[in-house]
């Protein structure tokens, strides 16, 4: 039975898979999928996803989620436009380096704005960034809000809220548009897999 982007929401994780190293598929060259769009359209369970078909293929793969990032690396950060780029710049920096090391990066950001999105794809490389636009409806965001963000923002708890009172600039043209009110996990997960085999990612 497949999944929907609705019921299926996982616990967000940052894990690294390499003691199977010696075991991996052969990829081409290490790269990044950069999952971008609204809070609640599904960038983190199809993270989790594509990061399990890839670690079960044994693949050397990371994935760097939004909030978890938030915790740690990007915990000094706040939420003013010059803190969002920042948090974009260092999470770019890091990609960087972890494809350097061999890695495939599964990044699961908002990024709102094109010229964020443009910073990053820069700094890692424009040949090793494949932009996933993770699309869904506000108001199907609204619907799901896993993480009760939302109806936070909504009643003004929270400030400059990407979706509600800060805007979502859409990319002009990535690689791939997934749309998770139309499409399964795994249907979604296996367009991205087919995206990379094709264009000789893996």
């Amino acid at each position: 039975m497949q999944q929907s982007f609705t019921s299926h929401q996982k616990q967000s994780f940052l894990y690294s898979e390499n003691s199977s190293i010696h075991r991996v598929v052969s990829i081409a060259k290490p790269f990044v999928v950069w999952l971008t769009g609204l809070s609640g359209a599904g960038k983190t369970t199809l993270g989790n996803q594509l990061f399990n078909e890839l670690k079960e293929a044994n693949a050397p793969v990371i994935l760097l989620d939004g909030d978890i990032i938030r915790q740690g690396l990007c915990s000094d950060l706040g939420f003013t436009q010059q803190d969002r780029d920042e948090n974009i710049r260092r999470v770019a920096e890091v990609s960087k380096l972890m494809t350097a090391a061999g890695l495939i990066v599964i990044v699961a950001f908002i990024s709102p704005t094109i010229i964020e999105r443009d910073v990053a794809k820069h700094i890692i490389g424009r040949q090793n960034f494949v932009e996933v636009h993770v699309s869904a409806s506000i108001k199907a965001c609204i619907e799901r809000d896993p993480k009760g963000l939302y109806k936070k923002a909504l009643a003004g708890q929270i400030k400059n809220f990407t979706g509600i009172d800060a805007p979502y600039e859409v990319p002009i043209a990535p690689e791939i548009r997934i749309d998770t009110e139309q499409v399964s996990v795994e249907t979604a997960t296996a367009e991205i897999l087919y995206y990379l085999k094709t264009n000789k990612f893996i």
